[in-house]
C-alpha cells in the first residue's frame, strides 16, 4: 500500500480524535485538505482497518467509531446519556474464556461496546 497524503492525513485524524465517526474525520481532515470528500474518508478507513491500523466499533446505531489499533479497550455506552466509558479489555478475560471453553469462539474485546445504563443515570433513577 502507497501511503498518499490524503490516506495520512486520514490515519493522522484518527489518531488526533482518539473516536470519530467517518464525518468527524472528514471534517479534521478537510481542514488541511478541503478538496477530499467523504467517499474518499470512508474507503480511506476501510484499507486502514484491513491493513489493522485502525479499528472500529459500533457505538450505536450510527455511523462507527474509528481509533488508533493500538488504543485497544471495550467501550461502556449509556443507552440513556450517550455517555461512553472505557475499560481495559482483560476485565473480560473471563468471559472470553468461557466463550472459548465452551463454544470454540475467540472473542475480540478490542472491537466490543456493551449497552447499560452509566452510573449517573442509575443513580437519578434511584433518587
Amino acid at each position: 500500500m502507497r501511503m498518499t497524503p490524503q490516506r495520512q492525513l486520514v490515519l493522522d485524524a484518527v489518531r488526533e480524535l482518539e473516536h470519530a465517526t467517518p464525518e468527524q474525520i472528514c471534517q479534521r481532515v478537510q481542514l488541511t485538505a478541503p478538496t477530499v470528500n467523504i467517499t474518499t474518508v470512508y474507503r480511506t478507513l476501510d484499507l486502514l482497518d484491513r491493513l489493522g491500523l485502525v479499528r472500529h466499533t459500533h457505538l450505536g446505531h450510527g455511523a462507527p467509531s474509528y481509533s488508533a489499533h493500538e488504543h485497544e479497550h471495550v467501550h461502556l455506552v449509556c443507552h440513556r446519556c450517550g455517555s461512553v466509558t472505557e475499560m481495559p479489555c482483560e476485565l473480560m478475560s473471563d468471559l472470553t474464556g468461557t466463550l472459548r471453553a465452551r463454544y470454540g469462539f475467540a472473542l475480540d474485546a478490542s472491537h466490543l461496546a456493551l449497552s447499560g445504563a452509566c452510573r449517573d443515570c442509575l443513580t437519578q433513577e434511584n433518587a
